[in-house]
């Protein structure tokens, strides 16, 4: 697919309807968790912006992608034991339901290691 994407709605708009849903609620989770995030499209694919990104998701045939950078892998790595992962992204089978607490904790961990980040950046 070359489509270049827009908006979220766009991206999500092009898989089929029950991948959308599962689409729409790590959507939701992420909002929830980092309620002042800008929902923007990066590497063409959905992501939530802080001061940096501090989460993006994607899907694919048989997974949802979910791309927390290198920190929120790190720190989570023990609780991906049931999933395929590496030093960037773990994938959440479409066939099984997601761990949203998981993704939730995932993004206000990326949310505080954005804020720290950015403070780090401030002093002089």
């Amino acid at each position: 697919m070359n489509t270049k994407f827009k908006t979220v709605d766009q991206y999500i708009g092009t898989f089929p309807e029950e991948t959308q849903k599962q689409l729409e609620i790590i959507r939701d989770t992420i909002k929830k968790a980092a309620p002042d995030a800008k929902e923007i499209i990066s590497y063409n694919m959905p992501a939530y912006k802080q001061h940096g990104v501090l989460v993006y998701f994607a899907a694919y045939q048989n997974h949802i992608g979910f791309y927390p950078t290198s920190s929120g892998i790190n720190f989570f790595s023990e609780r991906f034991s049931e999933y395929k992962w590496s030093k960037g992204a773990v994938q959440f089978p479409i066939s099984k339901p997601l761990p949203l607490d998981l993704i939730s904790e995932i993004t206000k961990f990326r949310l505080e290691d954005d804020r720290q980040r950015f403070l780090q950046k401030k002093k002089p």
